[in-house]
Protein backbone atom coordinates (compact mmCIF):
# COMPACT_ATOMS: atom_id res chain seq x y z
CA UNK A 1 0.00 0.00 0.00
CA UNK A 2 1.52 3.10 -1.31
CA UNK A 3 1.10 6.99 0.74
CA UNK A 4 -0.77 7.75 -1.89
CA UNK A 5 -3.24 5.53 -1.05
CA UNK A 6 -3.44 6.14 2.37
CA UNK A 7 -3.70 10.10 1.77
CA UNK A 8 -3.54 12.51 -0.87
CA UNK A 9 -0.67 13.47 -2.41
CA UNK A 10 -1.28 17.24 -1.17
CA UNK A 11 -1.21 15.92 2.43
CA UNK A 12 2.66 15.21 1.95
CA UNK A 13 4.26 18.54 0.58
CA UNK A 14 3.90 22.03 1.94
CA UNK A 15 0.76 23.79 0.88
CA UNK A 16 1.04 27.97 -0.17
CA UNK A 17 -1.42 30.19 0.98
CA UNK A 18 -2.36 30.42 -2.59
CA UNK A 19 -2.88 26.66 -3.00
CA UNK A 20 -5.15 26.51 0.09
CA UNK A 21 -6.88 29.43 -1.05
CA UNK A 22 -7.61 27.32 -4.33
CA UNK A 23 -9.29 24.55 -2.62
CA UNK A 24 -12.90 23.58 -1.88
CA UNK A 25 -14.78 23.49 1.01
CA UNK A 26 -14.98 20.47 1.30
CA UNK A 27 -11.33 20.07 1.07
CA UNK A 28 -10.56 22.50 3.89
CA UNK A 29 -13.14 21.25 6.69
CA UNK A 30 -11.43 19.08 9.29
CA UNK A 31 -8.06 20.75 8.56
CA UNK A 32 -5.44 22.99 9.57
CA UNK A 33 -2.05 24.04 8.30
CA UNK A 34 0.99 24.56 10.36
CA UNK A 35 3.86 25.39 8.97
CA UNK A 36 2.90 24.86 5.56
CA UNK A 37 1.46 21.16 6.37
CA UNK A 38 -2.00 20.00 6.41
CA UNK A 39 -3.10 18.62 10.08
CA UNK A 40 -6.33 16.77 10.05
CA UNK A 41 -8.80 16.95 13.06
CA UNK A 42 -10.43 14.69 14.38
CA UNK A 43 -14.70 14.84 14.13
CA UNK A 44 -15.50 16.70 17.63
CA UNK A 45 -17.98 14.69 19.50
CA UNK A 46 -21.76 15.83 19.67
CA UNK A 47 -20.85 17.48 23.70
CA UNK A 48 -17.80 19.82 22.34
CA UNK A 49 -20.11 20.71 19.14
CA UNK A 50 -22.71 21.92 21.15
CA UNK A 51 -20.88 23.03 23.91
CA UNK A 52 -19.39 25.63 20.91
CA UNK A 53 -22.53 26.37 19.59
CA UNK A 54 -23.81 27.31 22.79
CA UNK A 55 -20.38 29.32 23.84
CA UNK A 56 -20.62 30.81 20.19
CA UNK A 57 -24.78 31.93 20.20
CA UNK A 58 -23.90 33.42 23.76
CA UNK A 59 -21.10 35.62 22.50
CA UNK A 60 -22.56 36.75 19.41
CA UNK A 61 -25.86 38.11 21.74
CA UNK A 62 -23.68 39.84 23.74
CA UNK A 63 -20.74 41.36 21.52
CA UNK A 64 -23.36 43.90 19.90
CA UNK A 65 -23.35 45.08 16.66
CA UNK A 66 -19.53 45.62 16.06
CA UNK A 67 -18.84 42.01 16.77
CA UNK A 68 -19.65 38.48 15.32
CA UNK A 69 -19.25 35.15 17.22
CA UNK A 70 -18.76 31.97 14.99
CA UNK A 71 -17.71 28.49 14.39
CA UNK A 72 -15.80 26.60 12.39
CA UNK A 73 -14.00 28.89 9.54
CA UNK A 74 -10.13 29.10 9.53
CA UNK A 75 -8.05 32.03 10.75
CA UNK A 76 -5.33 32.84 8.68
CA UNK A 77 -2.23 33.50 11.62
CA UNK A 78 0.73 33.76 9.10
CA UNK A 79 0.83 33.46 5.03
CA UNK A 80 5.07 31.65 4.84
CA UNK A 81 4.61 29.09 5.55
CA UNK A 82 0.76 29.05 5.85
CA UNK A 83 -0.27 28.47 8.85
CA UNK A 84 -4.23 28.21 9.17
CA UNK A 85 -5.96 27.38 12.40
CA UNK A 86 -9.25 26.59 12.97
CA UNK A 87 -10.92 28.19 16.55
CA UNK A 88 -14.02 26.34 18.33
CA UNK A 89 -15.10 29.63 18.29
CA UNK A 90 -13.99 32.88 16.90
CA UNK A 91 -15.04 36.77 18.18
CA UNK A 92 -14.22 38.89 15.32
CA UNK A 93 -15.33 42.77 13.68
CA UNK A 94 -18.75 42.33 11.86
CA UNK A 95 -17.38 44.31 9.49
CA UNK A 96 -14.61 41.96 8.28
CA UNK A 97 -17.58 39.18 7.94
CA UNK A 98 -17.16 39.25 4.03
CA UNK A 99 -13.18 39.19 4.20
CA UNK A 100 -11.14 36.24 3.23
CA UNK A 101 -9.08 34.68 4.87
CA UNK A 102 -10.02 36.16 8.30
CA UNK A 103 -6.61 37.74 10.06
CA UNK A 104 -5.72 38.15 13.32
CA UNK A 105 -5.96 41.94 13.18
CA UNK A 106 -10.14 40.94 13.22
CA UNK A 107 -10.06 38.58 15.87
CA UNK A 108 -10.87 39.48 19.14
CA UNK A 109 -11.24 36.42 20.88
CA UNK A 110 -10.79 32.75 20.30
CA UNK A 111 -11.96 29.74 22.01
CA UNK A 112 -10.78 25.85 21.91
CA UNK A 113 -13.26 23.52 23.85
CA UNK A 114 -10.42 20.82 24.43
CA UNK A 115 -11.25 17.14 23.09
CA UNK A 116 -9.41 13.98 24.12
CA UNK A 117 -6.19 13.94 21.67
CA UNK A 118 -6.17 17.65 21.31
CA UNK A 119 -4.91 18.44 24.81
CA UNK A 120 -1.01 19.39 24.25
CA UNK A 121 -1.88 21.24 21.17
CA UNK A 122 -4.54 23.45 22.88
CA UNK A 123 -2.96 23.92 26.51
CA UNK A 124 0.73 24.98 24.46
CA UNK A 125 1.04 25.29 21.06
CA UNK A 126 -2.11 27.27 20.17
CA UNK A 127 -1.81 29.51 23.20
CA UNK A 128 1.48 30.22 21.91
CA UNK A 129 0.45 30.69 18.29
CA UNK A 130 -2.21 33.03 18.95
CA UNK A 131 -0.47 35.51 21.29
CA UNK A 132 2.37 35.53 18.61
CA UNK A 133 -0.25 36.77 15.88
CA UNK A 134 -1.92 39.04 18.38
CA UNK A 135 -5.22 37.85 19.16
CA UNK A 136 -6.02 39.77 22.51
CA UNK A 137 -8.01 36.77 24.00
CA UNK A 138 -7.90 32.92 24.03
CA UNK A 139 -10.41 31.11 26.53
CA UNK A 140 -9.87 27.05 26.29
CA UNK A 141 -12.65 25.05 27.79
CA UNK A 142 -12.28 21.83 29.55
CA UNK A 143 -14.34 19.02 30.93
CA UNK A 144 -14.23 18.64 34.78
CA UNK A 145 -14.61 14.71 35.82
CA UNK A 146 -18.24 16.12 36.78
CA UNK A 147 -19.28 17.08 32.90
CA UNK A 148 -18.95 21.05 34.16
CA UNK A 149 -17.05 23.35 31.58
CA UNK A 150 -13.74 24.80 33.54
CA UNK A 151 -13.35 27.70 31.03
CA UNK A 152 -9.88 29.43 31.57
CA UNK A 153 -9.35 32.60 30.23
CA UNK A 154 -6.16 34.37 28.76
CA UNK A 155 -5.04 38.05 28.06
CA UNK A 156 -2.30 38.56 25.48
CA UNK A 157 0.00 41.27 26.84
CA UNK A 158 1.23 43.04 23.59
CA UNK A 159 4.63 43.83 24.92
CA UNK A 160 6.03 40.25 24.94
CA UNK A 161 3.35 38.87 22.28
CA UNK A 162 2.36 35.97 25.21
CA UNK A 163 -0.45 35.57 27.24
CA UNK A 164 -1.22 35.68 30.58
CA UNK A 165 -3.71 34.00 32.96
CA UNK A 166 -6.92 35.59 33.58
CA UNK A 167 -9.57 34.00 35.68
CA UNK A 168 -11.08 31.03 35.56
CA UNK A 169 -14.84 29.81 35.46
CA UNK A 170 -16.84 26.53 36.46
CA UNK A 171 -20.35 26.23 34.95
CA UNK A 172 -20.49 30.27 34.60
CA UNK A 173 -18.53 32.26 31.77
CA UNK A 174 -17.91 35.85 32.44
CA UNK A 175 -16.49 38.47 30.22
CA UNK A 176 -15.73 41.79 31.15
CA UNK A 177 -13.60 43.64 28.74
CA UNK A 178 -14.63 44.97 25.98
CA UNK A 179 -18.61 43.24 26.60
CA UNK A 180 -20.19 42.00 29.03
CA UNK A 181 -21.30 38.50 29.11
CA UNK A 182 -23.08 35.44 31.76
CA UNK A 183 -23.48 31.38 30.37
CA UNK A 184 -24.54 28.96 32.55
CA UNK A 185 -23.12 26.23 31.20
CA UNK A 186 -24.49 23.88 33.96
CA UNK A 187 -27.02 22.09 31.86
CA UNK A 188 -24.64 20.20 29.18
Amino acid sequence: MTAEMVAPAWMHSQISAEQYDSWSEEQCAGIEIVDGMVVVSPSASKRHNRLARILANALDAAAGPDWNADTDFDVRLQDVPLTNRRPDVIVYRAETIDLTPTRPEHVLLVVEVVSPGSETTDRIVKVDQYAKAGIPFYWRVEQAANGVPIVYTYVLDPANRAYRDGEMFTSTVKATAPFSLTVDLGDL
